[in-house]
């Protein structure tokens, strides 16, 4: 669907948006004696590559770098056509208490929290994230409640780029799915929240990132949090990566307005999630966000109220490998190991 038309009436939206803020509902979930504890009301949570622990584990190299709060990256099925997800897509590493969960109960005992995040680049265009791959609704949305049970999470992130962009029939599958998981968790006294990380132009969504948003509200689905990918923009020439994030934030802001005509901004800039990719990302030097960057967006963030402040990923915050462009364990600019981690902490609060 690459619909541009909003499909809610005026009403409808104002009722949509006032129960996109916030969780689904709070409280602990029945019978378990669990609650999520909530996530702060602007909180920094850098994506960290489940994939590759060898600096360390999750928790170890939170406290190292300051960063309290984790985006777990990433969850998918082990091959297309499957229903159950893994870490990573890897049959050893099950959605249990045995993936991960000493490190993310660590860092929930430390006073923060892990945000686990469903697809990816790679699940998207190989038809493995769980929306994609799975034909079942209620399938994939006992996968999403398996993760919330398990961990203890408030909130699941949904990263959506490559082929997922297009593929309608997941889109409409995965929005069904969270509608499903957000009147379980009404039911059982949890609160939970979804948030969508799309791919950004220099000016907010495209086409077809905002349909996965019209979708969502279609299928009665609550997304608190639209997550921009403010990188990999693939322009052609040297681009002011700060500058470029604020105009990117600034075109969602308004294409939430337009989706929520009757809302206030500060509900929508509340919505707005920004992820960067610190020092050289994936196209080239040309498109390098530095260290003058990270206070720029920071400040900027916190003056529009904006929610989520990310960056991927955690493993890449230090400058073992100058002038390399999209590494996965380093930035590609010289700088202090955990520069990016301590220039964005402050945003937590």
């Amino acid at each position: 669907m690459r619909r541009h038309t909003p499909i809610m009436t005026a009403l409808a939206a104002a009722a949509a948006l006032a129960a996109t803020i916030g969780f689904a509902t709070t409280g602990a979930s029945a019978g378990t004696g669990h609650a999520a504890r909530g996530l702060p009301r602007h909180v920094f949570a850098p994506y960290f590559e489940t994939y590759d622990t060898s600096d360390g584990s999750p928790a170890a190299l939170a406290r190292e770098s300051g960063a309290k709060y984790l985006t777990f990256a990433f969850i998918e099925t082990a091959q297309a056509g499957s229903c159950t997800a893994y870490w990573n897509g890897d049959t050893s590493e099950p959605i249990s208490s045995s993936s991960f969960g000493r490190d993310i109960s660590a860092i929930q005992a430390a006073g923060g929290d892990v945000i686990p995040s469903f697809g990816g680049y790679t699940a998207d265009t190989t038809g493995t994230d769980i929306a994609d791959s799975c034909t079942s609704v209620p399938a994939i949305a006992q996968v999403y409640e398996n993760v919330i049970t398990t961990y203890h999470v408030s909130r699941i992130d949904l990263d959506v780029e490559g082929d997922s962009l297009t593929d309608t029939a997941g889109i409409n599958r995965r929005n069904e799915a969270i509608a499903q998981v957000e009147s379980w968790a009404a039911a059982h006294g949890r609160g939970i929240q979804f948030s969508y990380t799309l791919p950004s132009l220099t000016t907010g969504l495209d086409a077809a990132g905002e349909a996965v948003l019209e979708n969502a509200i279609a299928d009665g689905a609550r997304f608190s949090v639209v997550n921009l990918l403010t990188f990999d923009y693939y322009i052609g020439t040297e681009q002011d990566m700060a500058a470029d994030t604020e105009t990117a934030a600034s075109g969602l802001y308004r294409q939430l307005r337009t989706l929520f005509p009757d809302s206030h901004p500060a509900q929508l800039w509340p919505m707005v999630g920004i992820t960067e990719m610190p020092g050289i990302d994936d196209y080239g030097p040309d498109e390098t966000f530095t260290q003058a960057d990270a206070a720029i967006v920071r400040n900027w963030a916190w003056s529009r109220g904006i929610s989520t402040l990310s960056f991927w990923a955690l493993q890449r915050d230090n400058g073992s490998c100058p002038g390399t462009k999209g590494a996965g364990a380093c930035s590609g600019i010289a700088q202090p190991t955990w520069y990016f981690s301590h220039a964005f902490e402050p945003f937590t609060r």
